[in-house]
């Protein structure tokens, strides 16, 4: 494959974004998928993802989100987003990053995939800009409580009150993911929940561009993403026949093992989505297009995007 990497302006008006493009060595390119990558990593984690679809024909496409991988400028705040109204801003760079693509390649079968907090990025894009994609992929997604939603916007408000947005808050951090290891006998790092492959938790935790902790800035957009997500009026406006693909580790505490998941696909089918599929993965955890099976979850992608969106063969 060919990588290129390029910038261009955030929609916040102040920051440059980082973002990549992996073309099929021969140049031939029969479809498109853009990756939104999650919390406190980078899109050229998924360089394993671009590797297995390039060689079938598809370019892969991402960015790195404000406060995120190569976006962070010299002296920037990693797990900040920005000022005002985040959680829209970081959906419309997304955007943004689509009509750069399809500048070059108009007119071919687009996809857009979500993992995790990109996951949630994904959902609130498709409200929004559904229209204009395919189709969707939503990986290691979930769907909380509007109570829990709520309280942990509140203590987040608070917390912003007296330490600013730029606070680096591991008392939200503890607070939000502190359990996840619940199911894990013995955990041999406070990362475990993860992956199974130890392998891919020690690259994680050795790598300086990952698993560090979020700005209370961070967290309000984090929290603001999901809650957006609860609104029966945001869900209605995603197009009723866009095919959705929905594949998650069946031990994912960010989908409450498999419970969430199901919950976000109900949300969806109840706004009248039509086209859902659900996978879950057993044994696998949260990063699973880096477990021991995560090929197959690629074939399984890729094998769907075949069968469900017009035009890509």
């Amino acid at each position: 494959m060919i990588k290129e990497e390029f910038y261009f302006d955030s929609r916040d008006g102040e920051s440059r974004i980082h973002a990549v493009r992996y073309t099929p060595d021969d140049g031939n390119v029969k479809g498109i998928v853009q990756v939104v990558h999650g919390m406190a990593e980078y899109v050229e984690r998924y360089e394993n993802l671009a590797e297995f679809l390039t060689a079938r024909g598809i370019l892969v496409t991402g960015e790195d989100h404000l406060g995120h991988g190569k976006s962070v400028a010299e002296g920037g705040t990693y797990g900040y987003f920005c000022e005002q109204d985040p959680a829209t801003v970081v959906v419309r760079d997304v955007h943004r990053l689509k009509k750069i693509t399809e500048e070059s390649y108009p007119e071919v079968p687009y996809v857009i995939l979500g993992h995790s907090m990109g996951s949630f990025i994904t959902r609130n894009y498709l409200c929004r800009y559904g229209k204009g994609v395919d189709g969707a992929v939503i990986v290691g997604t979930g769907m909380q409580s509007g109570g829990l939603i709520l309280c942990s916007k509140a203590m987040a408000g608070i917390q912003k009150l007296f330490c600013g947005s730029r606070h680096v808050s591991h008392f939200i951090d503890k607070a939000a993911f502190g359990n996840y290891n619940k199911r894990i006998d013995v955990p041999r790092t406070a990362s475990d929940w993860l992956s199974r492959n130890p392998e891919n938790v020690d690259r994680y935790i050795a790598d300086e561009l990952c698993g560090f902790t979020f700005t209370v800035n961070g967290f309000q957009t984090l929290f603001e993403l999901i809650r957006r997500l609860q609104k029966q009026e945001n869900l209605e406006k995603v197009p009723q026949n866009l095919p959705i693909l929905m594949v998650s580790g069946a031990e994912d505490p960010v989908g409450d093992y498999g419970k969430g998941v199901r919950k976000a696909c109900d949300s969806l089918k109840k706004a009248g989505v039509k086209n859902i599929t659900v996978k879950l993965y057993e044994n696998d955890r949260h990063e699973l297009l880096n477990e021991e099976d995560g090929e197959q979850a690629m074939e399984d992608i890729y094998q769907w995007i075949r069968r469900e969106i017009p035009g890509l063969d």
